[in-house]
């Protein structure tokens, strides 16, 4: 298992990438276009979700502790489009990323140190799937940029997954690799029950049996959207049992 490690610049950088595009999609299409990656819902319910997601992450890291925040979604202001209100909204949230203090405390729903250096990294993500949503709703939806998309992957492997955040609970019992055909990097991941171990290969010194039961290659972005529940897992390279895909999803 080789993960790539980023910095708050890298997913800052993508954040100023992706959320622009977001923008130019939401503008682009009628009000009431259904999403189809994200069913019930319009562009305009997309773009109030990612705004009010960047409201209450910004919520967070002006909140000084690590304790969770009470949330409050707000309303669409009246005097503002969709996407009006989400530039405004976006431009807010990445000023304040800029500012943090990456070691300042800030909570967040990982079982990992509750840091502002957590809110880069899940903002850019965020953006980038429904970036993905909005312009597959136009008619494109160009995939993921593939570093960015590879450490989406790690991201679901190693935050949403071990702070129990699949779609489905489930008793799955086995190991999963994921490679990413153009990231040249790949990932071991042993289901256990409810539980998950994201396994490094190079430094494994006990006995147990490490070979995976389903394998799965394909794109960094397509690996991303499957485990996101945009694509299907169908769309990539799956050997061995694919019923343990479905320990995978967190979207």
């Amino acid at each position: 298992m080789s993960r790539l490690h980023h910095t708050k610049d890298f997913w800052i950088g993508a954040l100023r990438t992706e959320g622009p595009a977001f923008a130019a999609a939401v503008s682009e299409a009628p009000p009431e276009t259904p999403v189809l990656s994200c069913p019930g819902w319009t562009v305009t319910d997309l773009a109030h979700h990612l705004t009010r997601v960047y409201v209450w992450a910004g919520t967070v890291l002006t909140a000084g502790g690590t304790t969770r925040p009470e949330r409050h979604d707000p309303e669409p202001p009246a005097d503002l489009t969709p996407a009006q209100w989400y530039v405004r909204e976006y431009e807010r949230i990445t000023a304040l990323l800029e500012a943090a203090d990456p070691e300042a405390p800030a909570w967040n729903f990982a079982p990992q140190q509750k840091k502002a250096a957590f809110w880069p990294r899940r903002m850019a993500h965020e953006t980038a799937v429904h970036r993905w949503d909005a312009q597959l709703a136009i008619g494109a939806g160009d995939p993921i940029e593939a570093k960015l998309a590879a450490d989406g992957v790690s991201e679901v492997l190693d935050t949403w997954l071990p702070a129990g955040r699949r779609v489905q609970p489930g008793q799955w019992r086995g190991v999963v690799q994921l490679t990413a055909t153009d990231a040249a990097q790949e990932w071991y991941l042993r289901l256990r029950g409810e539980g998950v171990a994201l396994l490094d290969t190079a430094t494994i010194l006990d006995h147990d049996d490490h070979r995976a039961r389903a394998q799965v290659a394909g794109t960094a972005s397509d690996l991303l959207l499957a485990l996101m529940g945009r694509i299907s897992f169908d769309a990539l390279d799956v050997a061995g049992d694919p019923a343990l895909l479905g320990g995978l999803r967190v979207g």
